[in-house]
């Protein structure tokens, strides 16, 4: 089910990416990084000395929400090209909204840089501290076992 951000926009996602590069540039970023294949997209940049990427998965172009009518009938070639478009689109303008927004809450003191990106912080591993961390936090919940990396603070002084 699409999301309602951006649902009818009429930027495009090259207009997008480009908008996300000048963003991360006013905010200080020292690279950036795109490219894409079938099923996903990525940004990645370097800022305060983390590298940071986000991967945005597109849509199946064969998915019935392209492919066919609300009715169920088969969609027109240009009709699925173009549902399948807007929702790339939409897509595009979600990512740079969420940038942005975590950017500005940085840069006025709400958050921290790692608090905001740090599940998309680059590991020297090439992982995404997300990809590392979810599964601990699953097992976690599963067993009511904190592994040591997740362990909390027992108040010992430091």
């Amino acid at each position: 089910m699409p999301g309602k951000y951006a649902v009818n926009t009429n930027v495009t996602s090259d207009r997008s990416r480009s908008e996300i590069e000048s963003i991360l540039q006013k905010y200080g970023a020292t690279g950036f990084l795109y490219g894409w294949q079938e099923k996903s997209a990525m940004i990645a940049f370097q800022m305060k000395n983390k590298h940071i990427r986000f991967l945005l998965p597109m849509p199946d172009r064969k998915s019935p929400e392209f492919t066919k009518t609300e009715t169920g009938r088969k969609r027109a070639d240009k009709s699925s090209q173009d549902a399948y478009d807007q929702s790339v689109k939409q897509k595009w303008r979600a990512l740079a909204l969420n940038i942005k927004a975590k950017l500005e809450a940085v840069e006025i003191g709400l958050a921290s840089f790692e608090h905001e990106f740090g599940m998309n912080i680059v590991l020297p591993n090439g992982q995404i501290v997300s990809d590392f961390i979810q599964p601990q936090i699953e097992k976690a919940y599963e067993t009511g076992n904190m592994p040591p990396l997740l362990e909390l603070y027992k108040g010992d002084d430091v």
